[in-house]
């Protein structure tokens, strides 16, 4: 009659004992294994058919494929000086991951996260764009956006100076903004209406440096 009871003992103590092991062997979590995605680095995708390929919007494929034919424009030389300096500069990943970055900052923007701007802006952007959040926020106001949608990015400059490689993007972007003071009133904007905005981004990195990441250095309207 004791055996049953051995045996579950039995059995107990050795799950416990691969349960150990197992947590040596693999660690614990510490809370700091997320790290914030860097939306220039390229996915490390598995094997696909040849006809699954990712494609851009046709407004951009079209974009760069009349970036190819033209050869002799101030583009497309800085596209060549900045592929001659580094070879893994890719015009295609580059807006994919310029598209990521820039859905990215206007949504930490408008929640005022400044902490997710700081990697992604160079020193005096990050303080016109803190600047602009601490304004907001002694005034007790909160600004809500939705990004409907990207509908287009178009490179239209790119630049080496040295070793640092610019490449300047429009954005074309579907948005709805509204602006709300501390009671909740809106103060601006239209909770109904997806308001057209244009942006022209300006990305720089030292293409000697190992950092791969790319920064905002320039921003304007058009």
């Amino acid at each position: 009659m004791d055996f049953p009871f051995l045996d579950i003992v039995f059995f107990a103590m050795l799950a416990i004992f691969l349960g150990l092991r197992l947590r040596n062997v693999l660690g614990k979590r510490t809370g700091l294994e997320k790290r914030r995605p860097d939306p220039f680095k390229p996915a490390e995708a598995a094997p696909q058919p040849a006809d699954n390929v990712l494609r851009l919007p046709d407004r951009d494929r079209k974009a760069l494929e009349t970036l190819a034919a033209e050869e002799d424009t101030p583009l497309a030389r800085g596209i060549k000086a900045i592929h001659q300096a580094d070879p893994s500069f890719d015009e295609a990943g580059f807006l994919g991951g310029a598209r990521g970055a820039f859905e990215m900052i206007v949504t930490a923007f408008a929640k005022g996260d400044a902490e997710t701007l700081r990697p992604l802006l160079a020193d005096g952007v990050f303080q016109n764009f803190k600047r602009a959040i601490d304004d907001r926020v002694s005034r007790g106001e909160t600004l809500e956006t939705t990004l409907v949608g990207v509908t287009a990015a178009e490179l239209v400059d790119a630049d080496l100076d040295k070793s640092t490689a610019k490449v300047t993007i429009r954005f074309v972007s579907e948005q709805v903004n509204v602006t709300k003071d501390a009671s909740a009133k809106i103060v601006d904007g239209d909770p109904n209406k997806v308001v057209t905005i244009t942006d022209v981004w300006t990305f720089a990195r030292d293409v000697r440096s190992s950092d791969p990441n790319w920064m905002l250095v320039e921003t304007r309207a058009s």
